[in-house]
């Protein structure tokens, strides 16, 4: 029994490597090069909750993009600090932007969910772009995403945008995302494969095709899903409709949390779904992932120790490369990642019984 999981943690690391090798070799990212037909109007919508600190920077960003059929409509989502004020002042630059204010939260909905459908419903874009306010955007970002758009014919475009991390808690834990989305997942297949196991969104920058979007309605659809991203793309991939997710570059990033402990209670809410809905599959996985050196030095020897630590590394290096993250940073910081990893699952399984999950001031796991 214990040679057998031997063997099976050796096998893990094994494809694991492989798939993060092909998520790096297959140049994971938006062509550079955009083929823009007919310069569709965009609608690049917001929501925003209490954002001061970055709801600024990217209405500066986005005034300042080179293309000019949009408009920018912004979901104050009952800010208490100066997030309202921040954008009326963007409005009086005469700026293509628009502002809706919250009204109550309906019951069964989250409130992110509820501000993404508010938005789409006052949109007129042809296409619809839903930013977050963390999310930094530069260059020809929107004229790339919509060229990939049509090129391959797709009702909806994600991207995982190019993480920033600067304080040392954001450093041990921030990188824990693509680290286990990019081990997992072979991004190529999201769009090959009609299979909606190889399914991956993220909800910072999602992209639809507007006819597609008001047809389905998708936010209206998993309104208290905590992971409406990856629930929508399912849906999608299921009705045969054309997806694709791809890794942001140098044109797109964001700094997702600003301390450890923000980053905890954000991966927290949403650490299960990483590993398809299943408490189960995710204690096993972190079990296995920890567990394994010291079982494969007792049973098979040093030399395959050896390799495992070799294999498992190698793992972090082409997630680094292909995530444009520090490699060496990532490498050295591999363990105290790992026991951040361990406490994220131990506290989500907590929260989950206690049916407590807080998040900007709300009870998102409540019943």
């Amino acid at each position: 029994m214990i040679m057998f999981l031997c063997v099976f943690m050796i096998s893990l690391v094994i494809v694991r490597l492989l798939i993060a090798a092909t998520n790096y070799f297959s140049f994971a990212y938006l062509p550079v090069v955009a083929n823009v037909t007919g310069a569709p109007f965009v609608s690049i919508l917001i929501p925003a909750r209490n954002e001061e600190e970055n709801i600024g920077v990217l209405l500066k960003q986005l005034s300042q993009l080179k293309y000019g059929k949009l408009e920018i409509i912004v979901y104050n989502d009952h800010s208490t600090d100066n997030t309202e004020s921040i954008v009326t002042q963007w409005i009086a630059k005469q700026a293509p932007i628009k502002i809706m204010n919250g009204v109550e939260l309906p019951q069964g909905w989250l409130g992110k969910n509820y501000a993404c459908h508010q938005l789409a419903g006052q949109a007129k874009g042809d296409i619809l772009l839903f930013l977050d306010a963390d999310v930094s955007v530069n260059k020809d970002i929107i004229e790339r995403s919509i060229s990939h758009l049509q090129k391959h014919k797709l009702h909806l475009l994600s991207i995982f945008p190019r993480q920033i991390f600067k304080s040392f808690g954001e450093k041990i834990s921030v990188p824990l995302l693509n680290y286990i989305l990019l081990s997992l997942l072979p991004l190529f297949l999201i769009r090959k494969s009609k299979s909606v196991i190889f399914s991956a969104a993220n909800g910072q920058f999602m992209m639809f095709k507007a006819n597609t979007y008001k047809t389905l309605w998708p936010h209206e659809s998993f309104k208290s899903h905590r992971v409406e991203d990856i629930a929508i793309i399912r849906m999608f991939k299921e009705k045969g409709l054309a997806s694709d997710t791809r890794l942001g570059d140098n044109d797109i990033s964001c700094r997702m949390y600003g301390s450890l402990d923000t980053a905890i209670v954000g991966f927290t809410k949403n650490i299960f779904q990483f590993f398809g809905d299943s408490k189960l599959v995710t204690v096993c996985f972190g079990l296995v992932t920890t567990l394994g050196p010291f079982l494969i030095y007792f049973y098979l020897g040093a030399g395959w120790l050896v390799a495992y630590v070799v294999g498992t590394l190698s793992i972090r290096l082409f997630v680094s490369l292909a995530s444009k993250q520090p490699v060496v940073q990532n490498i050295l910081l591999a363990i105290p990642q790992h026991l951040v990893f361990l406490f994220i699952i131990i506290k989500g399984l907590i929260n989950n019984k206690q049916r407590k999950i807080l998040w900007k001031g709300r009870n998102i796991l409540q019943d």
